[in-house]
């Protein structure tokens, strides 16, 4: 059946004009969903719906009765596609919702974004094969892949309280650290601050205690797609991470963008999922004819840097690097979902599912400064002067993400903004 309906029809535009330009994160193709309020109002959260530079409240509109994104989330696939359809075809040029719906938006830039729902679990992967490499032979140049990354996702539980919305400022974590030559670790603020390009997946509806989630169901229970930066104290997590794994190098903050572009949304830009030639073939739990034809989003990731310096000088940030998510993971989030579900765990509407640190092959591709710097050996040189191996205080990272094809409306994801603290 195909995924492509009336919603994805490249003709299609908008009354709200500013959706219909050209370059534009949120056409009609779009329509993302996040939580907002005006700047300083004493009010809840409402759900919105991101058209061109403007926010439908969607409660307003009556085509929901609850504020509750989670709930919203645990629709089933054929609500949630006709809720779509209803959306679509309110904001559409000559909609007889036009007059009544014009008076329930909100300019972006006048309102405040929350974290999208309530995300009661966070279970972080580790998909991205060239990051996975990369970092490895950093650490074991004889044998950078452990023997189990091609059959099996790796991932680990992290925490959730600290997933902060994009605008996110967060203190220089601390923790013990060790040098090599050192008889004993010491204690302080990282000095190894680095970021992770990753995407968010959210999970729709959940699943009962002890009832897995097969892969030909697991895109049902996939609400969305959002951008991801899984902050990480390198020097910290070197010293800590065996035998257990991260823990204070990634509990300080990890930052979200304000808006979930929707697995429907997503329809015109999925891509099968191949495997290198001589490597093995996922286990039959975690293969299925779908996943093989359109398991991959396909999504172009941009890394950029703005250092207080470049900020105090009205200057424009600058790119470090950009990727292609589809060429960068080896698992699928559909395979994350059934594997994380597999021996029964339950998942719960909003939980949140990071697909690890996404770098392509070239060096220009990197999801992190360990990679681009290879550990700190090879400066990155900006235009004003600056050099950086790894984040420095004050500095501002931003990702932004999109998705373009010929013949389809290209759409994005926003942006996430963080800036390290002294």
């Amino acid at each position: 059946m195909s995924l492509i309906n009336e919603s994805h029809d490249p003709a299609l535009k908008s009354w709200v004009e500013q959706a219909n330009q050209p370059g534009s994160d949120f056409p009609i193709q779009n329509l993302p969903f996040g939580r907002y309020r005006s700047i300083g109002a004493d009010e809840d959260f409402k759900i919105g719906v991101a058209i061109g530079d403007q926010i439908l409240d969607l409660q307003g509109t009556g085509l929901i009765d609850s504020p509750d994104m989670n709930a919203l989330m645990a629709l089933d696939s054929t609500t949630r596609l006709t809720l779509r359809r209803d959306i679509s075809r309110g904001l559409a040029q000559g909609s007889p919702q036009q007059q009544a719906w014009s008076k329930l938006l909100s300019a972006q830039d006048a309102v405040e974004m929350a974290v999208p729902c309530r995300i009661g679990d966070y279970t972080d992967f580790y998909t991205g094969i060239h990051h996975a490499t990369s970092v490895g032979k950093l650490f074991r140049p004889d044998q950078p892949l452990m023997p189990n990354y091609k059959w099996v996702p790796i991932g680990y539980h992290g925490r959730s309280s600290s997933i902060r919305v994009s605008g996110q400022k967060f203190r220089r974590p601390q923790g013990q650290t060790k040098a090599p030559d050192a008889a004993q670790p010491s204690f302080g603020p990282s000095r190894r601050l680095d970021y992770e390009l990753e995407l968010g997946y959210f999970v729709g509806r959940g699943n009962e205690l002890g009832q897995p989630v097969s892969i030909k169901d697991a895109d049902d229970h996939l609400f969305g797609v959002t951008l991801l930066n899984d902050w990480s104290a390198r020097d910290i997590q070197a010293w800590e991470y065996q035998p257990l794994g991260p823990f204070l190098s990634k509990n300080f903050a990890s930052t979200i963008s304000p808006w979930v572009v929707t697995t429907e949304a997503l329809a015109p830009f999925r891509a099968p999922l191949k495997r290198p030639e001589g490597d093995p073939q996922p286990l039959p739990y975690l293969d299925g004819d779908f996943n093989r034809k359109s398991g991959i989003f396909d999504v172009m990731l941009e890394v950029l840097i703005l250092t207080q310096r470049m900020a105090e000088a009205g200057l424009a940030p600058e790119r470090l690097t950009l990727g292609d998510a589809g060429a960068a993971a080896y698992w699928t989030a559909a395979q994350l979902l059934t594997h994380h579900t597999v021996n029964g765990c339950n998942l719960q509407s909003g939980d949140l599912l990071g697909s690890g640190t996404l770098s392509g092959p070239a060096a220009n591709e990197a999801g992190s400064l360990l990679e681009l710097t290879e550990g700190g050996k090879r400066p990155v040189q900006l235009a004003n002067g600056e050099q950086r191996t790894f984040l420095e205080d004050g500095d501002t990272l931003i990702l932004r993400g999109w998705c373009e094809r010929p013949g389809v409306v290209r759409i994005g994801f926003g942006e996430v903004r963080g800036t390290v603290l002294a």
